[in-house]
């Protein structure tokens, strides 16, 4: 089975490197599924996980978005971060969850809404893929 190289860096450099059968994450229009030979494309991502299949396995890694960049054998993902989930700290995840989740419900006019709805998106998504 063909297989396509894939690339995960974030600023702090490398986060995986590997061969896969297939890719899987969501660019902010909609889901993609990449296999080898896909036509070139850049597309921005959200804050998702990004499910890597091979030999009947999938991998999960935790991304907090980025872009994605594909070319017919390889697949690069740029990212703020990206967590595998064995390096993911449920215990922290969960409080950042539940700071986020106060600070939305707080009517202050200092909350930044949008920061902290992120910040639950990413607590969020941290979580479930520690749990996969």
């Amino acid at each position: 089975m063909k297989t396509l190289n894939v690339s995960v860096v974030t600023p702090d450099g490398p986060a995986l490197e590997g061969s896969y059968e297939m890719v899987s994450c969501r660019a902010e229009s909609g889901e993609l599924g990449i296999l080898p030979d896909h036509i070139p494309l850049v597309a921005p991502l959200t804050i998702s996980a990004v499910r890597l299949k091979k030999e009947g396995q999938t991998e999960y890694l935790a991304v907090t978005g980025g872009f994605v960049e594909v070319r017919p054998d390889h697949v690069t993902i740029l990212a703020q971060a990206a967590e595998q989930p064995s390096d993911i700290d449920v215990d922290r995840a969960k409080q950042a969850k539940e700071r986020a989740e106060q600070r939305m419900n707080q009517k202050a006019e200092d909350i930044d809404f949008k920061r902290a709805e992120l910040a639950l998106q990413r607590a969020i998504n941290r979580i479930d893929v520690s749990e996969k």
